[in-house]
């Protein structure tokens, strides 16, 4: 693998990791604004909408500390990357409908009369963090990442086996 490529997949898990702690700190502090945000979408029941608004600053406040630190950092990002993905497809499908809402992502929510105009560059944002997130996922270890110190054991490594040890 490129070493590049592992000093790459850092910055991608520090950039990513960091909207997702600011994503979920704006809205923790405020889980009724976090509900009618999944509300205004209007995609899920109202109580399935209640329940992803209460849990979801929570998750991303998660996936943003797994992500900083560096901790089972893959499987944040693909946790990361299936968000993206449906938040690209909320946005989307709210634009495609008509409805103008600010997209909560960062805390409110609800009706915008220039949110029709702010869904192109929101959707790029997400794209660029869904192409981040899947850059962690494919880097086995990126640099600077409590898994390489917890967990890594690199392929090219022999396993040390004792002596008289079947195997």
């Amino acid at each position: 693998m490129w070493k590049g490529l592992a000093w790459l997949g850092l910055l991608a898990r520090l950039v990513t990791g960091g909207v997702w702690i600011v994503a979920g700190a704006l809205k923790i502090a405020d889980p009724a604004a976090s509900v009618e945000a999944v509300r205004a979408y209007q995609l899920l029941p109202w109580s399935v909408a209640e329940w992803v608004g209460l849990a979801l600053p929570a998750l991303e406040l998660v996936i943003g500390l797994a992500l900083v630190l560096g901790l089972f950092a893959r499987g944040a990002a693909a946790i990361s990357a299936l968000l993206f993905v449906a938040f690209i497809v909320g946005i989307a499908s709210v634009w495609a409908r008509g409805i103008e809402i600010n997209c909560g992502c960062f805390g409110g929510g609800g009706y915008d009369a220039d949110a029709a105009d702010q869904y192109p560059w929101e959707i790029a944002r997400d794209v660029a963090l869904l192409a981040a997130s899947l850059l962690v996922v494919c880097v086995r270890r990126t640099r600077l990442a409590l898994d390489s110190v917890l967990f890594d054991r690199r392929p090219d490594e022999p396993v040390e086996v004792a002596e008289g040890a079947e195997n």
